[in-house]
């Protein structure tokens, strides 16, 4: 579905690539002649300021059973280029062939781009191109023919729009010197990701608004450079649309309280072999951790066609129910299958509770255990475990 409509998408730049060429002295191994040879790189320049602001406007599509967030967001993105210090590279001014500068704006999918795309430099519209001329500092992006004045004596503005169609991520690369993004979505459910974490921040059930402010002290690279030196790839940071907690979540949730449940059980089988001395056969708790291990099968499943909260609780039902039938009918104590009954009822409930929840799970989860060792711990006290006369009765 991410294919069919538009990638994950990260905004890289903008910033200027300039070709310039530099000269290599290399010595033939035939006849040891020597030769100067002409070598094509790129030296790329940053922005000084960067803005970026965009209202992020979420969908939910769906295809068959499955779910995706995907998103439009228009982009206003503007800025500035300070002269441009060439002392900081060893690059030769009459080298650099400032005609052929190109402004850039990296972008993973280029499909994701609406509309056309218009650059105004120091008021001067300029129209962008697909793909990049080179490779240093991203793969792919669009691109614009810039003046630039070769005495670098001169700054430039400049701003453009973007109208970007995506899905769940939004990213941003901070390649000014000082770079500030806002970004704005009636989404409830934003994840803050990547390098940097917003400044700001406000999220409501009505949406989320965010604001960064990245200076280039935070950043490994610096604003000026030639060739691939540099990765920026790694200081990207961003909005991931989470879908709020949905089946396939709260089933992870509920598999990662498999092993302790399953243990609990058993844990109260062998109580009840204790307390009322009988004697349940190991065949049994095979049978009883099989229909335990099967119920989070039948979760998975039967939740990607019914409402999870539903499914579980007819599983949970259908669950008790099969276990209860089988204690009833193996031991034939209606007392046993109410007890049985009612432990495997506070155990399911404990972990129903625990999967609807999203920041107070962990907590929640350490204080139930702790009530349950607790009571493990009352109900085991006056136990002489060095003396466990169980009646030996077949099952």
């Amino acid at each position: 579905m991410s294919s069919k409509w538009r990638e994950e998408q990260t905004i890289s730049g903008p910033f200027i690539s300039i070709p310039y060429y530099r000269y290599v002295r290399e010595i033939s191994k035939r006849d040891s002649t020597e030769k100067i040879v002409q070598i094509k790189e790129y030296l790329h320049v940053l922005p000084t300021q960067l803005n970026n602001s965009g209202n992020i406007t979420p969908e939910k599509r769906s295809r068959g059973i499955y779910e995706i967030v995907v998103y439009n967001s228009p982009l206003e993105i503007s800025g500035s280029f300070s002269k441009i210090d060439l002392a900081a590279v060893d690059v030769q001014p009459r080298n650099i062939l400032f005609d052929k500068a190109e402004f850039v704006v990296g972008m993973d999918d280029l499909r994701e781009i609406e509309e056309q795309v218009d650059l105004t430099w120091n008021r001067e519209k300029i129209s962008f191109n697909p793909g990049v001329s080179s490779n240093d500092v991203v793969k792919s992006g669009i691109n614009g023919l810039v003046r630039l004045d070769p005495n670098g004596s001169t700054s430039y503005s400049f701003s453009l729009r973007l109208d970007l169609k995506g899905s769940q991520l939004l990213y941003f690369t901070p390649v000014g010197k000082v770079t500030n993004i806002r970004l704005a979505s009636e989404w409830p459910n934003p994840s803050f990701n990547g390098a940097f974490l917003p400044d700001e921040r406000e999220v409501t059930e009505k949406g989320f608004e965010a604001e960064w402010n990245v200076l280039h002290l935070n950043r490994n690279f610096p604003q000026i450079w030639t060739s691939d030196r540099h990765s920026i790839s790694d200081s990207s940071f961003g909005i991931d649309l989470l879908l709020p907690v949905d089946n396939y979540q709260k089933s992870y949730r509920s598999i990662r309280y498999a092993i302790l449940f399953i243990g609990f059980t058993f844990l109260a089988f062998f109580f009840v072999e204790v307390l009322n001395k009988i004697f349940i056969h190991p065949i049994q708790y095979i049978l009883v951790g099989m229909a335990l291990v099967i119920f989070y099968t039948l979760l998975l499943s039967i939740s990607e066609h019914l409402k999870f909260n539903l499914a579980f609780i007819v599983l949970a039902v259908s669950t008790l129910l099969l276990i209860a039938g089988y204690i009833r009918a193996i031991r034939r104590s209606p007392k046993l299958t109410m007890l049985i009954s009612g432990i495997l009822t506070v155990l399911y409930t404990f972990i129903f509770v625990i999967i609807q929840l999203q920041d107070y799970a962990l907590l929640i989860g350490s204080v139930g255990i702790f009530i349950i060792l607790g009571l493990v711990m009352y109900f085991s006290r006056k136990i002489d475990w060095y003396n466990l006369n169980l009646e030996s009765k077949a099952a």
